[in-house]
């Protein structure tokens, strides 16, 4: 597959929970489907950050990559996230989502690097994982607050130049850091897709150029962010600016609003709160949202148009 099939939109996904904490596979199949069908979607995210990758065990990432691919059209590209500390057992675990139908592994920086920054490791990892399975690697930029998981400039490089390495997620979250890190790896690889995430800045990144994003705001107003993408290739700045509007304060609720771990809680009630999922159930020990918090969601709900 060429690189450039993998340009567009992919809405990262949740996984739905049971009160019990079990996968509920009914009402996933419902989210996926739905979302995989808008006009304008190129593919899912799975096994992300939205996802819970860093929780749901190894036999239940690989699951969800096998409902997923038979549940979504063909031209749907499944692009399965990696959480693994170990790169034997997550090039195990990787070669089994290819296996089981993912197009592209997306390898995401363990917990564990936040400790301290080792390059040599960084590139290992990838690369062990990425000979191991012989198929399209995307890059998990971190944030810049994310400390020693967000990839240096000569991680970036080293990095991009493995073979396999077809996209990355850049998700700096600061306009400046992103524009530098694309201008790095065009001058390195042009083919490799940028691929914009920072659902608050998603505007200004697409205006300084992205092949994409893997975004979770598609799962709740995927028609903006559509929109939003196809008016800046159009060069429509005042369409685009009217999309933003509607993508700003949702992302900065969301997103925006400490604590920021609290983002795929607040992504699932506001599924909860449009009648796609029964409940907010997380797999973690976070309890459900307080007031103040779906307070906040629901005013930029409605700031975003949306009925609740």
């Amino acid at each position: 597959m060429s690189i450039k099939n993998f340009h567009g939109i992919y809405a990262a996904t949740i996984v739905p929970m049971k009160q019990d904490g079990t996968i509920d596979k009914t009402i996933l199949i419902n989210h996926l489907k739905e979302i995989s069908s808008v006009n304008g979607i190129k593919g899912l995210l799975i096994n992300g950050h939205a996802g819970e990758n860093h929780i749901l065990s190894q036999d239940e990432q690989v699951e969800l990559v096998k409902i997923t691919r038979s549940v979504v059209s063909n031209d749907t590209l499944i692009v399965s996230g990696l959480n693994a500390e170990c790169s034997k057992i997550g090039s195990e675990v990787a070669k089994k989502m290819i296996d089981n139908g993912a197009d592209s592994i997306m390898i995401f920086p363990p917990f564990s690097w936040g400790l301290s920054y080792d390059e040599d490791l960084i590139f290992n990892h990838h690369n062990i994982i990425a000979k191991t399975i012989k198929s399209p690697i995307m890059i998990y930029q971190a944030s810049i607050n994310a400390g020693s998981m967000a990839y240096k400039s000569n991680t970036l490089e080293r990095l991009i130049n493995i073979s396999e390495v077809i996209a990355i997620k850049e998700g700096s979250w600061e306009t400046s850091k992103y524009d530098f890190n694309r201008r790095l790896i065009k001058n390195l690889r042009p083919e490799v897709a940028v691929m914009a995430s920072g659902d608050e800045h998603l505007l200004s990144c697409f205006m300084i150029g992205s092949e994409g994003s893997l975004v979770s705001l598609a799962i709740i107003i995927p028609e903006a962010i559509i929109g939003l993408y196809q008016s800046i290739i159009s060069n429509n700045l005042k369409e685009a600016m009217n999309y933003h509007n509607v993508i700003y304060p949702l992302a900065k609720a969301i997103y925006g609003t400490t604590p920021a771990s609290y983002a795929t809680a607040r992504l699932k009630t506001c599924l909860k709160l449009i009648g796609k999922i029964p409940n907010d159930k997380m797999r973690s020990s976070m309890n459900s949202l307080n007031n103040i918090e779906i307070n906040n969601l629901k005013a930029a709900m409605t700031l975003a148009g949306i009925k609740y």
